[in-house]
């Protein structure tokens, strides 16, 4: 048995051998958690034959911890990978923002496996406590060097931001992987973009230790496109959503509520002063996020469009958007129509969306059940309601409403996601439960 032993794992070893000389990207040695080493072809024709001579004589009991071993060995060719089953050092850039303080919250409600939690703030934040889960952390000032020396490091901070430092905290065999918030890489070809149940192998096969996180309007509306999309073919999608003020961050959700004390107790006809919004959202509705584009629709529409076709693979998908801001604190909500390759059915399409992952059916008419942002808050899953049959494209159309908290589906949660995705093996379908 133990030479039967020895000869399959030379086996698996010279096939893994032979499958890295075809493949495009560099493999690359994990020399550590956060260390990765380029293997020359060289190294990788002579690693089978050291390995063989390694285990010449040894023991059935030594062989097989050492089988295991190869198991890790291989995943870790893998550049934006992470050990599992192992605790890590995590960074957050931005820890005292909205979403970095999100990020803590999800971190400590999945259970992640946190070794050492490190909280980078500015200059101003720095020396304050915060409490977490793991003890009082205290807000460091941020610097390359030392995010370096983190497993992972996730950034909520600016594009500019991520551009100047995302690159430098995760280059090299040993840098950090990092998962950006930012629309800084989004749409760069040689970086993934992911929503960890749709295409958690395009992070697990990245060659680049930068992960993007998509847009968090996206990353909603996606939750139930998909699914769909798999069963019966995306034709056309045309979506209108209502975006919550924390979509602009702390500071928009704090310029909706002292904006809505001034009105409510002034006079009548008082109109709230704003600087984070184009115009006054307490009481008011703007179609305007973002820059407008040579197109006229704005920048935030065009991420949906964009994003929708780098995460499920479709370039040529058309997707239309008219993006709102509403004066709602948190969760997104969606109007999405969609015209499909194939005929689709209304119960169909509810059944396939009550089985699939981040779901929550949410669609009871007659009850006064349907996806709003009272209900969808605070919550992991993405509701899905008022779903019928579209009257334009009749028997391949569907029409649907979603919900989703955008400050955790839309960011923080689909964060912590990819950090989980990237310890699981390529290939392994990714259904965390929420």
């Amino acid at each position: 048995p133990q030479v039967a032993m020895q000869r399959l794992f030379l086996l698996l070893v010279l096939l893994r051998e032979a499958a890295a000389f075809s493949s495009t990207p560099l493999p690359l040695h994990r020399a550590s958690a956060s260390s990765f080493t380029p293997v020359s072809s060289l190294s990788r024709a002579s690693s089978a034959l050291r390995v063989a001579h390694a285990f010449r004589g040894r023991s059935l009991s030594t062989l097989v911890p050492s089988i295991r071993q190869a198991s890790s060995f291989s995943s870790a060719l893998r550049m934006a990978a992470l050990p599992a089953n192992t605790p890590l050092k995590v960074g957050i850039c931005g820890a005292t923002g909205a979403v970095g303080k999100e990020i803590v919250g999800v971190l400590e409600k999945r259970g992640f496996p946190v070794k050492e939690l490190h909280l980078f703030g500015s200059e101003r934040s720095s020396g304050k406590f915060v409490d977490t889960k793991w003890g009082k952390v205290e807000i460091e000032a941020f610097s390359v060097q030392k995010a370096r020396e983190m497993d992972v490091v996730f950034i909520s901070v600016s594009g500019d931001f991520s551009k100047e430092y995302a690159k430098a905290i995760a280059e090299g065999d040993d840098g950090a992987v990092v998962i950006d918030n930012s629309s800084a890489f989004r749409y760069d070809k040689d970086i993934a973009l992911c929503v960890p149940e749709i295409n958690a192998d395009a992070a697990r096969k990245s060659a680049n230790k930068v992960i993007a996180n998509p847009n968090c309007t996206t990353a909603i509306g996606i939750m139930a496109l998909f699914p769909l999309h798999k069963r019966f073919g995306l034709k056309k999608v045309i979506m209108s959503t209502y975006q919550a003020a924390s979509g602009a961050g702390q500071e928009g959700m704090d310029e909706l509520r002292e904006g809505a004390k001034e009105v409510v107790n002034s006079a009548e006809g008082t109109v709230a002063k704003n600087k984070i919004f184009a115009h006054p959202l307490p009481f008011n509705l703007i179609p305007h996020i973002d820059v407008f584009q040579d197109n006229l629709y704005t920048k935030e529409e065009m991420k949906v469009t964009w994003e929708c076709q780098k995460i499920m693979d479709i370039p040529s998908l058309p997707v239309s958007c008219t993006a709102v801001r509403i004066p709602t604190f948190r969760a997104h909500a969606e109007s999405i129509v969609i015209e499909t390759e194939k005929p689709i059915k209304v119960e169909e399409a509810r059944d396939l969306l009550a089985k699939s992952p981040g779901i929550a059916l949410t669609d009871e008419p007659a009850n006064k059940k349907y996806p709003m942002p009272l209900t969808a808050s605070q919550k992991y899953s993405v509701e899905v309601g008022r779903i019928r049959q579209n009257i334009v494209f009749g028997d391949h159309g569907l029409e649907f409403f979603v919900c989703g908290d955008q400050l955790l589906r839309g960011a923080a949660l689909n964060a912590v996601l990819i950090a989980e995705a990237l310890t699981e093996p390529v290939g392994k379908d990714f259904t965390p439960k929420l």
